[in-house]
Formats: C-alpha cells, structure tokens, sequence
C-alpha cells in the first residue's frame, strides 16, 4: 500500500493520518510484525494485525557466487517459490527481481519458462524481494532490474504499482533512472510504458536481427513481428527522450556471424539505443552454446564502427545458475 492509501485507512479507524507515514516507513524497512513498530501505541498495533496482513518472502536458500554474487530462492504465502539476484558494483548493490512465478514466453533458450506461468506476482511480493536482500546482508540497494522469472509487460498493472513504491520517498525513495525494466518485445507495453511519465531505462531482448531467427527462439515474435518492435522502440524514444536498451544474447551458430550483424547494424541504425552484448549462459535443458569472446569483442567493434554504442556485459553468478537467462524455481515444495 502507498502511504496514502495507509493514511486514509488510519482515518477510518479513528487514528490520526500521520500513522500513516510511520506504518509505511516500518514495511519499508523490512519489519516482520507490527509488534516491532514501536513508536504505535501497543492497542493500535493489535488492532493493525487484526485488520491488515503483513506478508514477507521467506528466505529459503541463498548461494554465494566466487565473485560475491547472491542468489535467493523466496518462498511466497501460498508456498511458491521465485528466484532473485543480488549483484554488487562498484556504483553500489543491484537487485535483479522477479514479476511472475515463472514465465509464458516460451523463449527457448532461458530457464525460467520451462515449468510454464503459474501466476504474477503483486507489487507488494516485488517489493518483498527487495526488503528481504536488504535485511539479510544489512545493505541498501541504489538499482533494480526487472530482468528475473517472468515478463514484466505480462503484469503490467502491478509492475508499474512496484516501481511506484520502490520510488515513493517515504520508504525506499530508488531513483525512477535506477530502475530497469525488462521485456522479450510487448509492443501495447512498450506504448503505454512511453506515457507513464516513468524515467525508467527500458531494455528489450532482442537477440536475433530477422523474423525468421527470432521467431525461431522467440514465439512473441510471431505475434509483434521486428518491424512492430522497432517502430514502437522510436516511439518510445521521441515520446521519452530515453535511450532503449538492446539485449543480444551471442549464441554459437545461431547469432554470431557476420550476417547478423550486419542486420543488427541496419536495424537499429539512428535510434538512440546501446546494444548490450551478452554471452549465452548455459541451461542444462536447452541446446545451446555460448559465443566466444572472440565474437563478443567482434560484434562489439562492428557495431561501434556503424556508430551504434554497445558492451560486453560482465557475467555474473554463472557458478550458481544466476546469470542472465538462469532464474527459475529451482526448489520444490507442496503449495
């Protein structure tokens, strides 16, 4: 709930609005029970738990990755399970969260949509992945990237509530430029995302140049074909004034060539975008390589030679299945 919206139940109650503001301020900090509000008269707290519910992730397993990257399975109050990512950077700590409990996507080269969708997550289980970081390594995270299980543009409505939350200056007050949003290609997303008013970075995965190709690894390609794609990929530009960000995940024999390139270069010839460049990281059910570095560092140079910025994105977390692609429930548990 937003503060405001705490403020007006306050006032039904009895209690003055300013209960309000101390309410979200505690959530936002990560607090398990009213009990540990403490600056609420000891009646209020008991009737808060008697009229609200407070939920959290429940930290189930972390791992560790050699280069200090965390990786969480949090279960939800009906016993789903969703994974995320906390990386650290020298500009500070990023979260990489969930949206949904898996993914309907069908991308058949990442982990996260083999069991299929089971259900989106609220903006209020996004936010418990956040806290739940926070509290386990007495950190504050400074960015957040909605890159984990599920697409964003799927659940729309509770996507933007979170980034509004994560926002909102009474509680985590994350800056709207610190936040990334995630999608394979929903064109009617990518409109409606453009007249927010959200300075968010937006990051669309594109990873083959061609609808043939992409529609090959990427079913929703088949329904917002590249041409759609890339037209609403300007309109978001000029609506915005933002820089899009590309996702190409180098994939040996299907991505990497000369070709493809040369396509890519084309495509997004004189749009303000960079291209990220990724290497595949592997999946154990999919049939898929990575690039070599050779390949990386050669896409890298043609696109800047064509004057379209681009990088090589550090891997991070590959040792835990962490890395981009990676995410899925990865623990079993009865619902």
């Amino acid at each position: 709930m937003f503060p405001e919206e705490i403020k007006n139940k306050m006032v039904e109650m009895g209690e003055p609005g300013f209960r309000g503001d101390q309410i979200f301020n505690w959530v936002s900090k990560g607090v398990d029970s009213f009990e540990e509000m403490a600056n609420m008269p000891k009646s209020l707290r008991k009737e808060l738990g008697e009229v609200f519910e407070l939920t959290k992730n429940e930290i189930l397993a972390r791992q560790v990755s050699s280069d200090g990257t965390v990786k969480y399975a949090m279960k939800l109050h009906d016993g789903r399970i969703i994974e995320s990512v906390l990386m650290k950077y020298h500009h500070g700590y990023s979260i990489c969260i969930s949206t949904q409990v898996g993914c309907r996507m069908k991308c058949s080269f990442c982990a996260s949509t083999i069991g299929g969708l089971e259900r989106n997550l609220t903006a209020g289980e996004m936010m418990g992945q956040v806290l739940a970081a926070q509290k386990d390594r007495g950190i504050r995270i400074s960015n957040i990237v909605l890159m984990g299980s599920g697409e964003p543009f799927d659940n729309y409505d509770n996507v933007m509530r979170f980034i509004r939350l994560a926002h909102e200056e009474k509680g985590l007050g994350i800056s709207l430029r610190s936040i990334t949003v995630s999608t394979s290609g929903i064109v009617p997303g990518i409109y409606k995302l453009a007249e927010e008013n959200l300075p968010v970075t937006l990051a669309v995965s594109l990873h083959c140049p061609d609808d043939e190709s992409r529609s090959r690894i990427m079913p929703v390609n088949k329904k917002y074909n590249i041409d759609e794609l890339i037209r609403a990929c300007r309109t978001y530009v000029e609506k915005t004034g933002r820089r899009i960000t590309f996702e190409y995940a180098l994939m040996k024999g299907i991505n990497d060539d000369i070709e493809s390139f040369k396509k890519t270069a084309k495509l997004l010839k004189r749009l303000n975008c960079h291209v990220n460049i990724i290497g595949y990281n592997r999946v154990e059910e999919r049939d898929f390589a990575t690039s070599e570095r050779a390949a990386q560092e050669k896409f890298k140079e043609f696109l800047e030679g064509r004057g379209i910025t681009a990088s090589i994105r550090r891997t991070l977390g590959e040792d835990i299945d962490a890395a981009c692609g990676q995410l899925r429930n990865s623990l079993k548990t009865n619902i």
